[in-house]
Parts: structure tokens; C-alpha cells; sequence
């Protein structure tokens, strides 16, 4: 790979293949994959229906520019419009993208109420994305490092803390929108107490301030509700979507309603790629194969199984200072980093992730069988236990401490 820049730190495995939730890699050997290429392929991977999609959308038109009408983007858009309420869509290439279209809209929406220098509360542990502007956005000091000065126009508070939002408002007069993730997936699997939602949405009704939800992890019915914002029976005014919307195919999106879905005109924003035939068709088929085959119910009914499975499992082990999720959004926390446990899954022929240093992050396909899914749950447990009674007997050999 010395043609490649440094930019990941890759695993020592070549993926060679895939069907429905399994991964073969160029040895031969099999994996369960309970990452979903991070929260991507939620209808597995070589998906019969993606791949004709894909296929035949190939061989009548891949791309012409938005300078033409797109059939294939106006049917998507409506798609996403009636699932979501929201009134108008703009398309993207990636959740970042959609994320930078959120916040052109806040400052369009500023600009427009006469705010010289509008700014956008964010909250701390979020990730938006690695543009310049989401990073800022994101607050997360590791991923700004090296990219400074970094853009202004943002106000971090707490996650998960109305009254930090409702203090902002109570000093700034600069305010016009609060981004959110409603359920925090890089951060560390947190899902905030029932009622943040609302109270978010009842504070930027009573300051005009926009209220945009980044579901780009949590959207297209991982949570269990197509989107994640649902859980807390609100309606944003503008959110962001990709990742799952195109099942591996490059797609972001950027939804409006109301007022907010007027501030972009021609001339204000744009992209060559975003929308094109065949990725809406793509996205298109996600959509319609998760209404098809319920599996918005299913990822609920399965984060029941996955939460219930691994509380047995690990009720009694000490090391675990939380199970969390909502569906197949799922968190396991340790009281230690516990990084090495990717390796050691990868060793085990399961696929995860951990992030925020100690949360073991699953986000298994949607179309996940029983069987499958309780035995992710029983190799993951595994690895836990074995990695907290390694790590306990390491801890016992280490000489103590001078007095």
C-alpha cells in the first residue's frame, strides 16, 4: 500500500467477498459482519435487488449533471420526504456533505433574519463529519488537531443537556440552529434521556432557531424508527442522511421543511455528483426493500434480542459499566480501553468496532436472522470475558507501588 496515504490504520485482512451478513476474506476465511461497514450495508452485502438496481441503472444512464431533471432523484426525494415529513431534499455524496448543506442552511437562514455572524450549537462528543467545517462542528479536539484555525460560527454544549442550549440562548443573540445527533454513534453509543428531543425542539420554536438532527448513523430504521429523531416524536427542520440510504453505493442527503427548505436557491449550493440516476436508484431500492421486508420492526424487535442476550450473558462480569442501544444501534462500555478487542473479533471471525476508547460499537445488517445474531452475541461476550479476566490477571502480575 505504499502507493496509499497513511490515512487509516487498516486491519491486517483483504475483504474478498460477501453475501447477506457474512464476509470472506482473500484467505478464505469467514466473518459475521456486525459493523455493516459502519452502519452502511443494512441490507448486506451482494443484495439481489442493490446489484440488479445497480445494474441496469448502469446500462441506461449513470450521469448527466444537475443541469437536467433526474427522474430517478425526484423519486427518491419523494421517498424520502414521506418517510421522514419533510418537504424537500437536496443530494450529496456522503454524510459530510449532506452535514455542510445543514449548515449553509443555518446561515442562510441567519443571514436572512439579519445576523451578521450567525452560529450553530453543537455538543461535545458528536462527530459530523471531516470537512472543515464539520470538524469544527464536531468540537472533538483529536480530530481538529493539525487543521486550525478552525471555522467559527460554533457554540459546544453538553449532549444530552437542554438547560446548556436554553443558557445559550439566554447570553446570544447570534444563535440560529442547534445540530444534534439523537443518538450519538462515534461518541460512544449515547442515547439521550426521553424529552431532549423535545425540549430542543420546544427551545428553537421559541428563539426562531432551526433544529437539525444528524441522522446520517441513525437514519434509514437502525434505531428501530426510520429515523432516530422519531423516538422522541419530534420533526427537525432540517437533517442529514447517507451511509445506510445507499447500502455501500456513495450517497448523502440533506432534508428540509417549512421556510428552511426555500433558503436554497440556484446559485447557493450545488454539486457534481450528488443525485446522480444511478445512485438514487440505489437508494431508491433501500428504501423500498426495507418497507418491503419490515425492517424497521425487525432492527427494534432484534436490538431487544441483542440487549436481552447480552445482559445474560455478562451480568455478573465485572469490568462492563453499561449495555446500551436503541435497535441495532448498540453499545457495550468497559471501565478500561479496550481497543485490542477489534483484533482479537477479527481473530474470532466477527467484525466489530470499538469507539470513544471503551464502547464496543455493533451495527450488524438489519436482514440478521435469529441465529446469526445470537451468535454474534455469544462471540462477542466471549471476547469480553476473556479480555476483562486477561486484563484483571495482567493487573494482579504488576508489581505494587513503593509506599
Amino acid at each position: 500500500m505504499a502507493s496509499l496515504m497513511a490515512a487509516y490504520g487498516r486491519l491486517p485482512v483483504t475483504m474478498k467477498r460477501g453475501e447477506g451478513v457474512r464476509l470472506w476474506d482473500d484467505a478464505g476465511n469467514e466473518y459475521l459482519d456486525a459493523l455493516s461497514g459502519i452502519a452502511v450495508c443494512s441490507l448486506g452485502h451482494a443484495n439481489t435487488a442493490i446489484s440488479e438496481a445497480i445494474s441496469e441503472q448502469a446500462r441506461e444512464l449513470m450521469h448527466v449533471s444537475n443541469l437536467y431533471n433526474i427522474p430517478q432523484q425526484e423519486a427518491l426525494g419523494e421517498a424520502l420526504c414521506r418517510i421522514s415529513g419533510m418537504d424537500k431534499a437536496f443530494f450529496c455524496n456522503s454524510g459530510a456533505e449532506a452535514n455542510e448543506a445543514c449548515i449553509k442552511i443555518a446561515r442562510l437562514h441567519g443571514h436572512k433574519k439579519g445576523i451578521e455572524n450567525p452560529t450553530i450549537i453543537v455538543t461535545d462528543t458528536a462527530f459530523h463529519g471531516r470537512t472543515m467545517a464539520t470538524i469544527a462542528a464536531t468540537g472533538n479536539k483529536k480530530i481538529q488537531a493539525g487543521f486550525g484555525p478552525m471555522l467559527g460560527g460554533f457554540d459546544i454544549v453538553p449532549f444530552n443537556d437542554a438547560s446548556a442550549v436554553a443558557d445559550v440562548a439566554a447570553r446570544r443573540d447570534d444563535i440560529v440552529a442547534v445540530l444534534v445527533e439523537p443518538i450519538q454513534g462515534e461518541g460512544g453509543i449515547n442515547i439521550p434521556t426521553p424529552g431532549y428531543l423535545k425540549d430542543l425542539r420546544k427551545l428553537c420554536d421559541e428563539n426562531d432557531w432551526l433544529l437539525m438532527c444528524d441522522e446520517i448513523q441513525a437514519g434509514i430504521g437502525r434505531t428501530g424508527k426510520w429515523f432516530g429523531h422519531q423516538h422522541d416524536d419530534i420533526t427537525p427542520d432540517v437533517m442529514s442522511v447517507a451511509k445506510a440510504l445507499g447500502n455501500g453505493m456513495p450517497i448523502g442527503a440533506c432534508l428540509a421543511r417549512g421556510a428552511a427548505a426555500e433558503l436554497i436557491q440556484p446559485g447557493t449550493h450545488g454539486t457534481t455528483f450528488g443525485g446522480n440516476p444511478i445512485a438514487c436508484r440505489v437508494g431508491l431500492t433501500v428504501v423500498n426493500e426495507i418497507e418491503k421486508y419490515n425492517l424497521v420492526e425487525r432492527a427494534e424487535e432484534l436490538g431487544e434480542r441483542f440487549k436481552q442476550g447480552f445482559n445474560n450473558a455478562l451480568h455478573n462480569q465485572p469490568g462492563i459499566t453499561e449495555i446500551r442501544g436503541k435497535g441495532l444501534m448498540l453499545g457495550i462500555e468497559l471501565d478500561r480501553p479496550c481497543a485490542e478487542l477489534v483484533g482479537k473479533a477479527l481473530d474470532a471471525g466477527v467484525l466489530i468496532n470499538v469507539t470513544a476508547g471503551s464502547v464496543v460499537r455493533l451495527l450488524p445488517p438489519l436482514i440478521l436472522n435469529n441465529e446469526d445474531a445470537d451468535e454474534i452475541i455469544r462471540r462477542v461476550s466471549d471476547l469480553i470475558i476473556d479480555f476483562i479476566q486477561q486484563s484483571e490477571l495482567t493487573a494482579g502480575d504488576q508489581p505494587a507501588a513503593n509506599a
